[in-house]
């Protein structure tokens, strides 16, 4: 199982916080923090990352022993993160609908790299299905609720023409956890500290580190008893 801890835009354009997001994303049990970078990212924006800030997000998550990744959304961003040596990256569903262009260069790569579909409206997939791409399953939503999720994947697996995982944006962890008993080995939650928070619309519909780490702890023991054939 792999757990990404959304950060996004929730560190409010604060970077310290930020530093702390990404310690109780540890704590928490996530594998994978991720910001976003090139989306409200100039320099008086809330989520306006250079090299330095890069720099402190890397060196954070080194000290507390998490993968950092970033979803890249703009040509700038692409540019910046490649001056770097990132071993995965994050495509968002709106990157694959409105520059699928910008799409293409970051699969070329030939890094770990999970793409989003809320947005794809074709019935195949954008790229061919290699050990390097991983598929996330998502409505594009905020939030997303239960009721609008009709087309749910009722398996997922490694397999071609399958989903690899499931990126959330509904309230609360039970979606998740539906996802893992169906075979998803990849979770993408948003995460906060402050569901109240009202600066970013991503609050509400992410998970607390308390949340989080009972969806962790909970979805592992599924995801095992699920190979054990039980």
């Amino acid at each position: 199982m792999i757990f990404i801890a959304e950060i996004g835009l929730n560190y409010n354009g604060n970077i310290d916080l930020a530093a702390e997001m990404i310690r109780q994303a540890k704590t928490s049990g996530a594998d994978i923090v991720k910001f976003q970078l090139g989306w409200r990212d100039k320099k008086n924006e809330i989520n306006f990352l250079d090299q330095k800030k890069i720099k402190f997000l890397q060196k954070v998550s080194k000290y507390n022993e998490i993968d950092l990744m970033f979803s890249i959304i703009s040509e700038n961003a692409f540019e910046l993160i490649s001056k770097f040596k990132f071993n995965k990256f994050k495509i968002a569903s709106r990157t694959l609908k409105y520059d699928l262009n910008l799409a293409k260069k970051i699969v070329k790569k030939n890094k770990l790299t999970f793409i989003s579909l809320g947005m794809w409206e074709k019935k195949t997939f954008p790229f061919v299905k290699n050990k390097n791409i991983k598929y996330l399953w998502c409505k594009s939503e905020y939030p997303s609720y239960e009721w609008n999720l009709k087309n749910f994947p009722k398996k997922f697996s490694n397999k071609k023409f399958d989903f690899d995982g499931y990126s959330d944006h509904t309230l609360g962890i039970e979606m998740c956890l539906i996802a893992i008993s169906r075979g998803a080995k990849i979770i993408e939650k948003h995460f906060t500290l402050n569901k109240s928070n009202s600066s970013i619309r991503d609050h509400t519909l992410s998970a607390t580190p308390e949340e989080f780490k009972m969806m962790v702890e909970i979805g592992r023991s599924i995801s095992k008893k699920i190979n054990l054939n039980i």
